[in-house]
């Protein structure tokens, strides 16, 4: 599995396009900071992606969603690939990852290595395909496109692991 977290803003992000020269594109904003605050796993083997999404990002937060995680995968063992976030290593669930190690293993990358943790293409594809260019006049408008999203690529999920996960 790998485990991360991200934000997706109601302001919109202009990306690259194409337009008719002298008819460039216009994406109004209304100027506010909400968001959409996600906790997400992408399953490598099968391509499934999960996931939640919560007012705040923190430990108690990360800890619930680790017991989700053995929910959703109530066998086998389990190696969480993350990054060195505070709220990865935080005392708080200390408690639960002992109780839990046989089944539950965090495996943390290196600092400042992104582009080892699969799941953060996984958040580029979703803003380049659902938020970027786009007006969103609320954020449960927002909040649709996203779950839309996630729900469509959990269908095919052989695409995501061809978009995504590394074959050897």
């Amino acid at each position: 599995m790998f485990e991360d977290e991200s934000m997706i803003r109601d302001y919109q992000a202009i990306q690259k396009t194409w337009f008719i020269k002298g008819k460039q594109k216009k994406i109004p904003t209304y100027g506010k900071n909400a968001g959409v605050k996600l906790i997400g796993i992408l399953n490598y083997e099968t391509g499934i992606v999960y996931c939640e999404e919560h007012e705040r990002y923190d430990a108690k937060v990360f800890g619930e969603f680790l017991k989700t995680t053995l929910k959703l995968y109530p066998t086998g063992k389990i190696v969480m690939v993350l990054d060195n976030a505070r709220i990865h290593h935080a005392k708080l669930i200390q408690p639960f990852l002992d109780e839990n190690k046989s089944r539950l293993e965090l495996m943390f990358l290196p600092p400042y290595s992104p582009e080892l943790n699969l799941i953060e293409g996984l958040w580029g594809w979703l803003k380049s395909s659902v938020i970027n260019n786009v007006f969103f006049p609320n954020i449960l408008r927002v909040r649709s496109a996203v779950k839309n999203f996630i729900n469509t690529i959990n269908k095919v999920p052989t695409r995501t692991i061809d978009r995504l996960c590394v074959r050897m």
